[in-house]
Order: structure tokens, then sequence, then C-alpha cells
């Protein structure tokens, strides 16, 4: 295996550990912001170190799409390109390529599909997906799968589910390995627990160097995706990361965390930080809302980002309701700031066995909610 990765400690299923990339280290538990087309939208690549975040996620499918993964790679690869000295990873494009419907044709070897950009005619296979990633010189590779869809009945999660097992296996024969470099195997089976303990037999059969659990948060509700988790993540090596894919809200992180998750991803606080919504201790906040109008308070009072250190709620929503761009500039940090505010928390909790209240107190602040103005 080419990708290192140390378990520091543990409280009771959780884990605090830490990557190490040919591009940097990782603590976990991480969470990722995604940065889809080599770009975390509305934030400047420092910015978005500035928050905390150690790696972010691009896309295969959209780099291959636009600029291309050749332009890419002579230009010395998307670290590079993106000004992102840190470790990557990429996805593989398989959520992207399923979810185009009427534009794709799945066959056993592979996906074709038509650009949504301009409508030309691409191949992606797991050979393919695996050059295109070593192109943009990703840290941590994804296997190409095809994402089970939600709701879905057992057969067709089963037939899905060996598809990308057998994708997973030429994948792993088409990737090059290199220290500092990995690759991991996707976990596939939707809600159904068989579907995902033949699955991760099969990937760990075939060897990789971190594994990911996919199929999750598309619709299932938190309770199925933990109780998912709770079947699913035990039966993963021990000594190799663990990956919940696109999760997730606060509330999922920490209680993914938990059940042994080490690293996250979602383009929730980013999205969020757009659309005038403002993640907070207290829960979520709608800057748009007029109640914020003539509000002097910061986001939150506890919150070092330079939304709150520099700027009330009041500024905020009339950057809103102005459209000016430096309002989702602004949130998009904050989210991202908070994210990683979490993440540090997690971390720090499980190094001090802690969790169990820190979870209590994150759980009852949430429920608390927004405190009104005076």
């Amino acid at each position: 295996m080419s990708l290192s990765f140390e378990l520091l400690g543990n409280d009771g299923l959780a884990r605090r550990g830490r990557i190490a990339t040919a591009h940097g280290t990782i603590e976990t538990p991480a969470f990722m912001p995604v940065g889809t087309a080599g770009t975390v939208k509305a934030m400047l690549p420092q910015s978005v170190a500035e928050t905390g975040a150690e790696i972010v996620l691009g896309n295969t499918f959209h780099l291959m799409l636009r600029p291309g993964a050749e332009r890419v790679a002579s230009l010395g690869g998307l670290h590079k390109f993106m000004n992102w000295p840190g470790p990557i990873l990429t996805d593989s494009g398989g959520f992207q390529v399923m979810s185009l419907k009427d534009l794709r044709k799945l066959d056993p070897d592979g996906v074709t599909f038509r650009s949504p950009v301009d409508g030309s005619q691409h191949r992606l296979t797991p050979e393919r997906s695996i050059e295109i990633q070593k192109l943009l010189d990703a840290d941590i590779t994804m296997s190409f799968d095809e994402c089970t869809t939600w709701p879905v009945e057992e057969p067709a999660a089963a037939s899905s589910m060996r598809l990308s097992m057998k994708w997973a296996e030429r994948g792993k024969r088409a990737f090059t390995e290199r220290p500092g470099y990995g690759l991991f195997g996707i976990v596939q089976g939707s809600i159904f627990p068989a579907l995902r303990e033949e699955s991760v037999k099969a990937l760990t059969a075939i060897g990789f160097d971190g594994y990911a659990i996919g199929g999750l948060a598309v619709g299932e509700g938190q309770e199925l995706m933990f109780a998912t988790l709770d079947r699913t993540a035990p039966m993963l090596p021990p000594d190799r990361p663990r990956y919940l894919m696109g999760v997730g809200r606060p509330a999922d992180i920490v209680g993914a965390v938990a059940r042994g998750i080490d690293m996250f991803d979602c383009v929730m606080p980013t999205r969020a930080g757009r659309t005038a919504q403002a993640f907070t201790r207290r829960g979520e906040l709608n800057l748009r809302n007029a109640r914020h109008r003539d509000d002097p308070r910061p986001i939150d009072e506890r919150c070092a980002c330079p939304a709150c250190k520099s700027h009330s709620r009041a500024y905020l929503h009339h950057l809103i309701r102005a459209e000016e761009i430096l309002g989702s500039m602004l949130l998009t940090w904050h989210n991202l700031h908070y994210y990683q505010d979490i993440m540090r928390g997690l971390r720090g909790a499980i190094e001090s066995n802690s969790l169990g209240h820190w979870i209590a107190a994150f759980q009852s602040e949430q429920d608390l909610g927004d405190i009104p103005p005076l």
C-alpha cells in the first residue's frame, strides 16, 4: 500500500487518525470541501486553508469535460492549476455520469454519455477514470462505480453492486502504485446488510488503501443511513481510512464519526453559503429573513471566521438582498469554518476520551435554536 494511515486513538468506535499523502498530511476525522471543477465556489484557495481544511475534493467527470485532464496535466497537475498545494481527492465521476439518465448508456465495460456542456460524446471505463485521476495528480483516487439509485429493490441493488465490484478490480489493476498516492474502493449495496457485507468482502479481497461507503445520503434518511453504518463500518479493515461519501449535515457527520468514519465531503456548506444559509452551533439561519436587517450581532459570537469577526447579521442581510457577491463569499467562508470547527472539536474529544460529553453538548446547543436579538 502506498498511502500511510496511522490510527492515533479511539473513543468507543470513533477513531483519531492521520493520513500521509504526497502533498501533506490529513488529520482525521476530516471534512473535505468540495472543489468539483478545480475551485471551491466563492473561496480563494488560501481562504479554504485558513478555515482549517487540509484536503479538498475534485471531480473526474467535470474536469475531463472542462478544461480536460490532459490539459491540466500539461499545466502541471491540479494542485498547481488551482493553486492548492495540499492533498486532493478526486471523485471518479460515477455519480455524475449516472445522474445524466437520458444522456448515457451503461454496459458491462463502462458508460458512454453525451456531455451536458456541449453534447460531445465521451466514454468512461474503470481504466479511463483511473487514468484521468492520475493525469490530475490526485493524491487519493476513487474507484469508478455505478451509484445505486434510491429507492431501489434488493435485486437491482445487488446487480449494481456486483458490477461496481468488477469495475473496482479492473481499476485496481490500472492504478499505478507510487509513494504518497492511494486508491480507495467504494462499498455499495444500498440499505441491504447482506449486500453490504458481500461488497466489503469483495473489496478487501482486492485490497485498497482506503474504503469509502457510497450509496448513502441519497434520500434514505438519517435512521437508515446510521443503521447501514452500524452494520458496515465494523466490517472494514481497522488499519485503513474510512470515507462516507456525500455526507452531510453537521448532525450526520457527528453521528457517523461516533460510528467509526474518518472522512467526509459534501456540497452543503458551500451551496448553503450561496443561498443565504448559515450553519451555526445553535442550528441554521436564513440571513435573507427580514428579522436580521437591524441585528448588529455576528452570526455566531464564538466563531472566529471573517464574517463573524468583522460583519453584522444586518450587513450580511443587506449583501444578500442587494445580490452582492461578497455575501456568498462571507457565508461560504463561515460555513466551511464552522464545519472545520466541528472536526477540530471531534478530534479533540476523541483524544481526551470525552466524545460522549462533546456530542451531548453539541446536540443540546443545536436544540436550543438561535437567540433572538434584545
